[in-house]
């Protein structure tokens, strides 16, 4: 019986290509979103979700994350000094947030493989995957309800999202079996053509994971670009085991992509509560 999901895994080793040069030197996740890095919203988002326990798979030139989540004692220190209560406050509660640690995924072998690193850690229990490239408009909301559903059917989840039947050969695609937004999962396809697609609802990056899933990991050769696919390992589990899918019907943006970025820093900018009004004036003059 699964009582509560306490450990979240976050894949973070990619080289952010599509931000280039930007990302030469600094790691894609550590991009602001108005004043906090992208990968701060996935794990606010996994500690919302119940998680007490964050694993990052890193890689090479991903320092700045670890510190990010450290203890910085000469900026708490000046801030302490010059009274800066409400910000030093802020600053100390990012590295209390969660429990947090780092394996390295030493070579780019896809997804899979970055979720396998976190076997050791993860042990036997089932646990949240949250890909930071990411960002959910709800902050977390959703994939708190994807917690609830693997608590009670004690299967994998897998958050879905319907996209343009024209666009499907852009994901990978659940076969849904049932009506409802939660149903049984008959099986992913990768990429399919529009014509050969069960469905239109595309994975989108948000996975709550039973335990056997690194079993079928551990057997899964790598495929395209030499990588290992993590919806070729669900493939297997669905097959044995089945699996659940949940349709999420709010906003996401792929921050890994320049116009996604863009378009969930204005989003977050107009929910910002001194940003918001100064902001959407300027928008409108701009656009006028």
């Amino acid at each position: 019986m699964i009582k509560a999901i306490r450990k979240a895994v976050i894949p973070a080793a990619g080289f952010g290509t599509r931000f280039l040069p930007a990302t030469k030197s600094m790691p894609k996740e550590m991009l602001p979103i108005i004043d906090k890095p992208a990968i701060h919203y996935a794990v606010e988002e996994a500690v919302r979700a119940g998680a007490e326990e964050i694993i990052f798979i890193t890689g090479r030139g991903k320092r700045a994350i670890e510190d990010y989540f450290d203890h910085s004692y000469e900026l708490e220190h000046m801030l302490e000094l010059k009274g800066k209560d409400e910000l030093l406050k802020e600053v100390r509660a990012i590295s209390e947030m969660a429990e947090i640690v780092y394996i390295r995924q030493k070579e780019p072998l896809g997804l899979g493989h970055a979720v396998l690193r976190a076997k050791e850690l993860v042990g036997d229990e089932p646990f949240i995957v949250i890909l930071p490239d990411v960002l959910m408009e709800d902050g977390g909301d959703f994939t708190k309800e994807m917690v609830a559903e693997c608590v009670k059917t004690e299967k994998s989840v897998i958050g879905v999202q319907e996209v343009p039947w024209d666009k499907v050969s852009s994901y990978g695609i659940v076969a849904k079996d049932g009506d409802g937004d939660i149903f049984n999962i008959k099986g992913v396809v990768e990429k399919p053509k529009k014509e050969e697609a069960p469905s239109n609802l595309s994975i989108y990056g948000r996975y709550i994971l039973t335990p056997s899933i690194f079993d079928y990991l551990e057997k899964t050769t790598a495929g395209a670009g030499n990588e290992i696919q993590l919806t070729d390992a669900l493939e297997k589990q669905i097959e044995a085991e089945g699996a659940k899918g949940m349709v999420y019907k709010g906003k996401y943006f792929d921050t890994g992509d320049k116009q996604g970025f863009l378009q969930a820093t204005v989003c977050m900018a107009l929910k910002h509560e001194t940003l918001n009004g100064d902001f959407k004036k300027f928008l409108k003059e701009e656009i006028n």
